[in-house]
């Protein structure tokens, strides 16, 4: 992947931080060239494209059969529209009603900032897409967080860029503060806001009943803005939400694999993290939507009101529908798939085999029955649907009776100020 060449991203940091090496050598010259095709300037973070993006629309949307067959704007990112779609409940027409250049993230023109002004610390993690790092802005000393991308199309690095843009100043959504690049390699770098996190494996353990409601409704503050905003993330999960628990600070992270949602749009079912991904992803439903992510919020929270981490722990894409249909039955499946007109290859089927449903109150114990309350098991039986159709969508879920103590406490803060 890399040859011998002696340039280095953060020269000045080598000799202190040689594990730095492997990581930040010169692409080899085709991955090179590759990363040099992405455009050429980068645009700085915020403001909002749209000052008031919760503005009811007072114009009717384009209807899907105009976008299907007419081509609203031709293809849309180069999708093939479909007849028989389904639609998201909500937020359906976001990007029909807004102008091309707030989706059409292949025509984004870049202002690259100077890589100069920052440094690497420490190596904090690494993707299939990026590594890592803590650094320090040199001009003000504040932390923030380097993620150095690997070698992509530039179509997906432009697509994280909008989005990110897009998404600015949204509640719990990360903070893209820089866009830099090396002026050799031309390796992009995405400077984030710093948050100290804690490692979800040790922090969850510890979480109290209230904990668990008040980060979950801090979560669903950020998934029902990017979704009034007309953009999935699709790959929630606990890696992906990184929580400063001293500070009671959460921020949805990766937008990586995020995608803006257009009525009829064949997407990828290849998304999300296994143990994470919908029912729609692991039968080959493509015309899915916003509801992906509550699926995944749904995963993460039976895995902490269970205290069972993952909740769904298949060990490949086939057998983690069959860990969702042992919980779920296979009766609800069916009627699921007839409702879409689609059949699990015979193998899968026969995989699948014939369960009932199992009850929540199974997976109780002595060590979570402190957080497994009725209005949990109400809340998480509401997101854990088969059909995306009949999921809470993120506002709904804010309304939902489990969280009345935590916008009880958020009314009376705002009273206060």
């Amino acid at each position: 992947m890399f040859n011998d060449s002696p340039h280095l991203f953060f020269p000045s940091l080598v000799h202190s931080f040689p594990f730095l090496i492997p990581f930040l050598l010169l692409p080899s010259p085709a991955i090179a060239l590759a990363a040099a095709a992405v455009a050429a300037n980068f645009h700085r973070p915020c403001p909002p494209l749209f000052p008031n993006p919760r503005a009811p629309f007072d114009f009717p949307a384009a209807s899907f059969r105009q976008i299907a067959y007419h081509g609203l704007y031709d293809t849309i990112n180069g999708s093939t529209p479909v007849t028989d779609m389904s639609k998201s409940r909500v937020y359906a027409d976001v990007n029909v009603v807004r102008p091309r250049e707030y989706w059409d993230y292949e025509a984004l023109t870049v202002q690259w900032g100077d890589q100069d002004d920052y440094e690497v610390v420490r190596k904090v993690g690494r993707g299939k897409y990026s590594e890592v790092f803590e650094g320090i802005n040199v001009n003000n000393n504040e932390k923030c967080v380097i993620k150095i991308l690997k070698p992509v199309k530039k179509k997906k690095i432009k697509r994280e860029i909008k989005i990110l843009q897009n998404l600015c100043g949204g509640p719990n959504v990360i903070k893209l503060l820089d866009i830099v690049r090396d002026q050799h390699s031309k390796t992009p770098s995405l400077i984030f806001e710093y948050v100290n996190s804690t490692d979800f494996k040790v922090l969850y353990p510890t979480l109290t009943d209230y904990d668990i409601r008040y980060y979950i409704y801090e979560l669903l503050k950020a998934l029902d803005y990017c979704h009034s905003q007309g953009i999935m993330h699709r790959d929630v999960k606990p890696h992906n939400v990184m929580i400063d628990h001293e500070l009671r600070k959460l921020r949805l992270i990766d937008w990586g694999l995020a995608e803006f949602y257009h009525p009829g749009k064949e997407y990828n079912v290849r998304v999300a993290s296994r143990y994470f991904k919908g029912p729609e992803l692991l039968v080959d439903l493509q015309d899915y939507d916003y509801s992906l992510d509550m699926w995944s919020l749904g995963c993460m929270f039976a895995g902490m009101i269970f205290r069972k981490e993952p909740f769904f722990y298949g060990h490949d894409n086939q057998d983690q529908l069959v860990k969702i249909a042992r919980v779920l039955g296979t009766d609800e499946l069916n009627a699921y798939l007839n409702k879409y007109q689609l059949e699990l290859e015979p193998q899968l089927e026969a995989l699948v085999g014939r369960h009932s449903r199992k009850p929540w109150s199974k997976f109780m114990n002595a060590d979570n029955q402190h957080l497994v309350s009725p209005e949990a098991i109400d809340f998480l039986d509401k997101l854990l649907r088969y059909d995306h159709q009949d999921r809470l969508t993120a506002k709904e879920a804010m309304a939902h009776p489990y969280f009345m103590q935590v916008r009880a406490a958020e009314n009376s803060r705002m009273r206060t100020q």
